[in-house]
Order: C-alpha cells, then structure tokens, then sequence
C-alpha cells in the first residue's frame, strides 16, 4: 500500500511475502490474491482494489 497503482509481479510477491527461500509454485500468489479479493472486494469477480496486470502481476487501486 506504500506504492499505490505499482504493478508486483509473482515473483516480487512472493519475495515480498514469503521471502527468498521460498520453494513453491508462483500460482500460490494467485489462490491468496483470490482469498483477499473475497475479503475485500464488494464484487470479487469485477474487483476494484486488487487489480489483475495481465501476463505480469497484480496492482493495488
């Protein structure tokens, strides 16, 4: 929240979150950005705070 509208990549999530010895698949990003979206999002399915970047990453706002 500190970068608004910065596009992360799966890559830099999972650094960011999990840190460099993480040894999973970079799909785990997309099942935890679905789980907030259900959290935060009025609408999941049309979300309006954790935007999708198409081939890259995702993007807050």
């Amino acid at each position: 929240m500190s970068y608004p509208r910065r596009v992360w990549s799966r890559e830099q999530l999972i650094e960011q979150v999990w840190g460099p010895d993480f040894l999973g698949d970079t799909k785990t990003v997309d099942v935890h950005i679905r789980w907030l979206r259900e959290k935060l999002e009025l609408d999941p399915s049309q979300p309006e705070y954790l935007i999708t970047v198409r081939g890259f990453g995702y993007r807050f706002g």
